[in-house]
């Protein structure tokens, strides 16, 4: 079966790219996806791809509210994502992070990380996460404009990407806040996805995976592709590259990973404590996961 593959199309997925340059369509299909991962997991439920890169929080998040519409089948970027902090290019009462309390942040969509890392800002601020107020904007070109005409106060969007933004003058950065988790999994539907293609697809995506992050590739080709897909400016980079981690095998995912979020995520409101124990079937493909 060809696999439809959602993703987010950022400096992140180079490796993806790379594989998707040498399979040309025979065993996956690209299906981007740039409101990020609340449309991932969106297009997921309705159909429109079979395996989703994405990131952990919403993912895992989504699960414990009760989706069924995947499963957890591997990792992809094991180091924390750098989340920017970010507010319109005017002067205005939103100079830094502690400006924000009590103000409408932008999101891209409903479960999106942009929303659930807000809650995490809010826990890190000691703010009610329950007196956040948020407003749908979509995609980045959104999250800019309502920024500057003032309707939100500031969103939350992975730096590097967003950096050209700031460079060019259409917002300010503000503050950050990394991830207290990896940053990327990979998730597929439980039947669409069949463990025996999905492993087949995890297997080449890993090899590529490796090569990208290697210490020789680092040192200039993975700069360059960077550089020559994405228009970043080599500081940059090369900045991203010195910090970003992938794994060596992406059918693994260590238990602890899914635990320790659940339990950022209980503790910033955006999900429930678990009624028991929780069950590594219900967030895990146990017939393609290697748990380490």
């Amino acid at each position: 079966m060809v696999l439809r593959i959602g993703y987010v199309r950022e400096h992140f997925c180079s490796p993806l790219l790379q594989f998707e340059a040498e399979d040309k369509g025979s065993t996956f299909t690209l299906v981007e996806c740039p409101s990020g991962t609340g449309q991932l997991i969106s297009r997921l439920t309705k159909d429109e791809i079979d395996i989703a890169i994405a990131l952990t929080d919403p993912l895992i998040a989504g699960i414990a509210k009760g989706s069924e519409a995947y499963k957890l089948v591997g990792s992809y970027v094991t180091s924390p994502l750098r989340w920017a902090v970010i507010t319109g290019h005017k002067p205005s009462a939103y100079n830094q992070i502690s400006d924000l309390q009590g103000s409408t942040v932008g999101i891209s969509r409903n479960g999106s990380g942009s929303q659930t890392m807000a809650y995490v800002m809010a826990l890190q601020q000691r703010w009610p996460t329950n007196e956040l107020k948020f407003q749908v904007n979509n995609d980045i070109r959104g999250l800019i404009n309502s920024v500057n005409d003032g309707t939100t106060s500031a969103f939350m969007w992975e730096w590097f990407t967003t950096k050209p933004f700031a460079d060019a003058g259409e917002c300010r950065f503000i503050g950050q806040v990394p991830t207290p988790w990896p940053s990327w999994l990979i998730a597929a539907h439980p039947t669409r996805g069949e463990p025996v293609a999905v492993r087949t697809f995890l297997n080449n995506l890993s090899r590529h995976v490796r090569a990208f992050a290697s210490a020789e590739a680092r040192a200039g080709p993975s700069v360059k592709f960077v550089m020559d897909t994405f228009g970043y400016p080599e500081t940059d980079v090369k900045e991203w590259l010195d910090a970003v981690e992938y794994p060596e095998d992406c059918s693994t995912i260590p238990w602890n990973v899914v635990t320790d979020t659940l339990g950022v995520l209980q503790q910033a409101g955006v999900v429930a404590p678990p009624e028991g124990a929780i069950k590594r079937d219900q967030f895990i493909n146990l017939d393609v996961v290697t748990l380490v």
